[in-house]
């Protein structure tokens, strides 16, 4: 089991300082490929997490049974495979995965692939 990320908690704010979260690897995320790292807030209702991928990393195919899940990416390019459909993404581009579908993030380009991960509470 991957090492818990620092979770701010405290008094109700309006940003999330990242920074001052710690940084996980994770190799295999959700069964995916390589190294997936990631900067988590979870206020015990809501996850917002900021990741990156090296070429190559991907972030396996998982089902959100509890939740859906929208993916701002902010850097790079690569392949999003929704319920069997692939399809590319680039920088700027919002992926979306509703409750009760499923999804995986492929890296198969030669650069890093950065995003911001929103998983609210339903």
């Amino acid at each position: 089991m991957p090492e818990k990320n620092k979770e701010m908690t405290a008094e109700l704010t309006d940003r999330i300082d990242f920074e001052s979260i710690s940084e996980i690897g994770t190799e295999n995320f959700k069964g995916g490929e390589k190294v997936f790292y990631a900067r988590m807030f979870n206020d015990g209702l809501n996850k917002v997490m900021k990741a990156h991928m090296g070429p190559g990393a991907s972030i396996g195919m998982h089902t959100h049974s509890d939740s859906s899940e929208v993916i701002f990416i902010t850097g790079g390019s690569g392949t999003h495979i929704f319920d069997g459909r692939s399809t590319g993404f680039t920088a700027g581009d919002v992926l979306y995965c509703p409750k009760g579908h499923s999804h995986s993030l492929v890296n198969d380009s030669d650069g890093e692939v950065y995003l911001t991960a929103v998983v609210p509470a339903q």
